[in-house]
């Protein structure tokens, strides 16, 4: 049995299409309300936080509405044809009233609808994947997807770098260009999902080859394990670990997320107005990220997954640490962030896995869900908190308060004793990238 790659590729231009949004919305977004609708550092925090807030409980709901729906398109389709048609048309909208003349009541009322949207068909999205891929595949098929996703992000980055002009009065920026990119990125994506991908057909199809039935003879000794031990509490010891991993993933991201949701800004009060230098360190971070997944998945069956993540830690910390010292804009920026992003790929490889491993006494359903609601909650918690030092002591804080609860993180980490048994050597290279969505 061989994984589709042509389907595969085709499914990921759902999460393609998401991510490019997202990596939008997580740099323009911020500048729009700071320096259009002159929003407080604070107050343009939360705001930014509300799509996690969203998220929490967005996710879930659609996800379980998709598990119930059934209609000739198909289970997961419906919701991702109209959520993203639906969220275009409300981005449309919101770029149009995004300007100095624009009415703020209206552009907060336009987001809350749009993050809505959104949340209507990632959970869909994301499923469609094991939905029609066979079991014993899915592994290299995330990875793929992940890949796909990583991708969107760098195509926004690019075209940032390529259309996009920094005026001297940021409010005066002209995102046409961009607008129109995203746009087509997400119509084009969804359009070619609709020509090529017949959710019932294939699902029927892969059905009759035996892929998509129950677990039977699939279905390793580890799994059996899980099976049998639903429900169970888990050891104290694991429960230990268990609790210091999670804070651990609370930290890391409340350093990561901040970074990348007051970059933008960081760059023009700080540095001053560099065009769009910011969007090349961004770009090299991911790039270097999805670069890193290979020999970092190599060296981690061959260290464990408890010394890479610490390395990671280490890493970003120490670039966390450096970039606060720099006092104007320096092409050297570009090394921190690739070297940032091979420290996050070093924890994303790693974390969830050690998450599932310690779950093997109890639910690993319930657990994961858990580690979802700590990295969200992080996420919904941290532009509040860094906006409000940003705000009302310095700019200059970012990436101090990175590298503190960066270094908090790595001790943290160090009080994690479970979860950390090698992996399986990779049947193809291609799942070293399988990491979490």
């Amino acid at each position: 049995m061989k994984l589709n790659y042509r389907r595969t590729i085709l499914i990921g231009l759902a999460f393609l299409s998401i991510t490019a949004f997202w990596q939008f919305y997580d740099n323009e977004i911020p500048r729009i309300l700071k320096y259009t609708f002159n929003l407080g550092e604070t107050a343009t925090g939360a705001v930014m936080a509300m799509d996690n807030v969203f998220a929490l409980v967005l996710l879930p709901l659609f996800g379980a509405l998709s598990d119930k729906s059934s209609t000739k398109f198909g289970k997961r389709m419906p919701f991702i044809i109209i959520g993203t048609f639906l969220s275009v048309a409300l981005f449309l909208i919101l770029m149009l009233v995004a300007k100095p003349s624009g009415n703020v009541f209206f552009f907060f009322i336009v987001l809350l609808l749009l993050l809505v949207a959104m949340g209507t068909y990632r959970s869909p999205a994301v499923s469609l994947m094991p939905d029609l891929t066979p079991a014993p595949l899915r592994s290299s098929a995330n990875a793929v997807i992940n890949l796909m996703g990583a991708l969107g992000g760098v195509f926004i980055l690019v075209m940032t770098m390529l259309v996009l002009d920094r005026p001297e009065n940021p409010a005066d920026t002209n995102y046409t260009g961009l607008v129109l990119s995203l746009v087509i990125c997400m119509i084009v994506s969804i359009v070619v999902m609709i020509f090529t991908i017949n959710e019932n057909k294939i699902k029927k199809q892969i059905e009759e080859e035996g892929g998509l039935g129950s677990l039977g003879d699939q279905i390793d000794d580890d799994e059996k394990e899980i099976q049998a031990s639903k429900g169970k509490r888990l050891p104290a010891d694991v429960m230990k670990s268990l609790a210091f991993l999670l804070i651990s993933v609370a930290f890391w991201f409340m350093a990561y997320n901040a970074v990348t949701t007051a970059f933008t800004r960081y760059v023009s009060e700080v540095w001053g107005p560099e065009g769009g230098s910011y969007a090349g360190a961004l770009m090299v971070a991911t790039v270097a990220a999805v670069l890193s997944y290979i020999p970092i998945g190599i060296l981690s069956s061959k260290l464990g997954r408890k010394k890479v993540i610490l390395a990671g830690v280490l890493l970003m910390s120490f670039c966390y640490l450096s970039v606060s010292f720099m006092v104007t804009y320096s092409p050297l920026l570009n090394l921190f962030f690739v070297l940032i992003g091979v420290g996050w790929a070093a924890i994303n490889v790693n974390s969830y896995p050690m998450v599932v491993e310690m779950s093997k006494a109890g639910d690993i359903g319930k657990y994961t869900g858990t580690y979802y609601t700590f990295s969200m909650a992080a996420q919904v918690f941290t532009p509040i908190l860094s906006g409000l030092l940003l705000e009302n002591i310095s700019y200059r804080t970012l990436f101090p308060y990175a590298f503190v609860f960066s270094t908090l993180a790595f001790f943290t980490m160090l009080m994690v004793k479970h979860g950390d048994s090698k992996p399986e050597a990779k049947k193809n290279i291609i799942e070293h990238f399988d990491v979490d969505d």
